[in-house]
């Protein structure tokens, strides 16, 4: 399991972009439970799939929007 793969921390399913962004709610073993933009809550298998720390999009974001 990565270091990043922490409750609160941002991340992307390298295999579904459309799904955006998603949070992270909780972590149990390889077992990861994301709540994403446009899925809603999705139970992960991160042995199975690739998921990628999104923390500095968020920042990005919100540099963005909040100057």
């Amino acid at each position: 399991m990565s270091n990043f793969l922490t409750p609160g921390s941002f991340v992307l399913l390298a295999d579904e972009p459309d799904w955006g962004i998603g949070q992270i709610q909780s972590v149990v073993g390889d077992r990861v439970t994301v709540n994403f933009e446009h899925r809603g809550k999705q139970l992960i298998n991160s042995a199975k799939v690739d998921l990628v720390d999104a923390d500095g999009m968020v920042e990005e974001r919100r540099a963005a929007r909040f100057g």
